[in-house]
């Protein structure tokens, strides 16, 4: 047993679950059930970041993190912009004047639409970027990215709390269900 506990064998695979161990708790890319690559082969919903900021910016004066998290919200979840994607392109519509920054003493800074923010936002298509991203996303997929974190919270309540007997025998449930989902796609 390693000093927080864990067998020996399973300390340097804790990463993947939240826990010590190699790259201190980081989740790697590409990890099935975490953010956005699990949504890559359902067709997961990437809007239009320029046009969505534009929109939201008519409703009221937001900040970087504001507008991530309205836009999570307001696509049900299905599109969950990056602080890379968001940031740059706030930049880059300030350069062209459409947005100022606005720097509240001792608070966030906060984006408002210039004037010709304004015209550009109405000369937008109609609809929502947001429902546009929502709609490339459907229930089946969002129902399936729901169970696989649920089966991760399952697999870290085993890891935290089971003896190592039960962890292999989670393992094993583990394996057997990577295996059946190979065989759902090997069977069309």
């Amino acid at each position: 047993m390693t000093a927080i506990g864990y067998p020996d064998d399973l300390r340097g695979r804790l990463v993947f679950f939240g826990g010590r161990g190699h790259g201190h708790g980081r989740r790697r890319r590409g990890n099935m059930g975490y953010g956005p690559p699990f949504f890559r082969g359902a067709r997961r919903g990437r809007g239009d970041i320029r046009a969505a900021i534009l929109a939201l910016l008519t409703e009221e004066p937001m900040h970087g993190y504001q507008i991530i998290r309205e836009l999570t919200e307001r696509s049900g979840g299905a599109w969950r912009p990056s602080p890379g994607s968001v940031y740059p392109t706030l930049q880059q519509l300030e350069d062209e004047d459409l947005l100022r920054e606005q720097r509240p003493e001792g608070g966030r800074r906060t984006y408002e639409l210039t004037d010709a923010g304004r015209e550009a936002a109405a000369a937008l298509p109609e609809g929502k970027p947001w429902e546009q991203a929502g709609e490339d996303v459907g229930d089946d997929a969002v129902a399936l990215h729901d169970l696989v974190g649920q089966v991760m919270g399952a697999t870290r309540q085993v890891l935290h709390a089971g003896t190592p007997d039960q962890v292999k025998a989670a393992q094993e449930v583990l394996r057997e269900a990577r295996k059946s989902l190979y065989k759902i796609l090997a069977d069309d």
